[in-house]
């Protein structure tokens, strides 16, 4: 039996939820209503019982004080262990889950770390769910069904030039002079300026060493923002399966900021250029102090993903999908938009739905129409626009 086909461990009806962080939403919740028993593993017990406290979930599941060993010792065939961790610490989790036989579930990419213990998770018949957040993750989803969209007006064997530009950002709704406010780890956001961007413009592969040289203008309903490319897009002409009649001339996966970002940011733009690991790390600390997100601010998601088709013969077809949302006073957009899809993924790990090995959030064109039709379902509000 392959990876893809073999029968997944019976959930247990248990989730281990690790982290209560910035992006621990109201996705949690609905894990809490579809779990016969939820643990929120947190660095200490009374942090994890002030988090669900804070969340409105008090009583609605058990806090725990997180360890590898502790969470070893209560874990238990069939389990859900979700993490909302640092992407580093996700191979460590996934290794205990493979020796507990417990599923896995992360919004974050697929590390190489990960993808060398997918082999034995699968071989055990765990899930391991990855790339079930916002970006990655509804930006997968929107993609794949834009593309399975085109290939219905166009014809999959139909030779074409392709134009895939998708863009996230997580912005204030109330714009600062610094055009920016943490809503998630500083020195990740530093660190993923600092990593060269891959992408196709004009047809070629291009390589950004400082992701920020590469910003440019990106037009949204008529609202100006500064878009640039960031880690490595090329992989995702193959995942997102476009056609090989299909020749992409434009393929950017990347970052959306409000305009006016790239002058804010100058100064520290130069410290990205001259500084070592300490010092970049002493300035995230340094603006996240000067920045941070208060009680106060609304955050404001942005995900716009387009598709424009050109084929041979003339023939054209256009789609986007743009989701626009800002937080509230109980819960913030981007907590919103990372917890609810990875929530719904962890259901469907509950309901014996996702095979065993490695899955996305989209896989493919069927389940990405499934998952968004059940995310809109759930409040998560998004448009669709093909023109017609």
């Amino acid at each position: 039996m392959s990876e893809s086909t073999k029968v997944p461990v019976p959930a247990s009806g248990t989730v281990h939820w690790i982290g209560a962080g910035l992006s621990t939403g109201s996705g949690f919740a609905t894990v809490c209503d579809a779990a016969a028993r939820v643990r929120l593993w947190h660095r200490t017990e009374e942090r994890a019982a002030r988090a669900l406290a804070g969340l409105g979930l008090a009583g609605r599941a058990e806090p725990r004080a997180f360890t590898l060993p502790a969470l070893a010792a209560e874990l238990a065939p069939g389990d859900v262990v979700v993490s909302m961790l640092p992407a580093p610490e996700h191979a460590a989790l996934l290794g205990v889950c493979v020796e507990r036989r417990a599923h896995f579930a992360c919004s974050s990419y697929v590390s190489d770390a990960v993808l060398d213990l997918v082999p034995p998770a699968a071989a055990a018949g765990l899930v391991v769910l990855t790339e079930a957040g916002l970006d990655p993750g509804i930006d997968h989803l929107f993609a794949h069904a834009l593309i399975a969209r085109a290939q219905e007006e166009i014809g999959a064997a139909t030779s074409a030039e392709v134009s895939l530009t998708s863009y996230c950002g997580g912005v204030p709704a109330v714009p600062n002079d610094f055009r920016y406010r943490f809503s998630w780890a500083p020195l990740g956001v530093l660190n993923a300026l600092r990593s060269p961007a891959r992408y196709i413009e004009d047809g070629e592969e291009t390589t950004a060493a400082r992701p920020w040289e590469a910003t440019r203008p990106h037009v949204i309903d008529g609202e100006t923002f500064e878009a640039y490319p960031n880690r490595d897009s090329v992989p995702f002409v193959a995942q997102y399966g476009l056609p090989p009649a299909w020749r992409p001339r434009t393929f950017v996966r990347g970052t959306l900021r409000l305009e006016g970002w790239l002058r804010a940011w100058q100064r520290v733009f130069e410290e990205l250029k001259a500084g070592d690991d300490m010092r970049i790390a002493a300035l995230a600390a340094e603006l996240a102090a000067a920045y941070p997100t208060t009680d106060e601010d609304r955050d404001r998601v942005v995900l716009a993903v387009s598709l424009d088709v050109r084929a041979g013969s003339g023939k054209t077809w256009s789609g986007r999908y743009l989701l626009d949302l800002e937080g509230t006073k109980q819960e913030s957009a981007m907590a919103r938009c990372v917890s609810r899809p990875l929530a719904l993924g962890v259901r469907h790990i509950l309901a014996g739905a996702l095979p065993a090995g490695l899955s996305r959030a989209a896989e493919t064109a069927r389940r990405s129409e499934e998952w968004l039709a059940e995310l809109a379902g759930e409040g998560l509000e998004f448009i669709l626009d093909t023109g017609a």
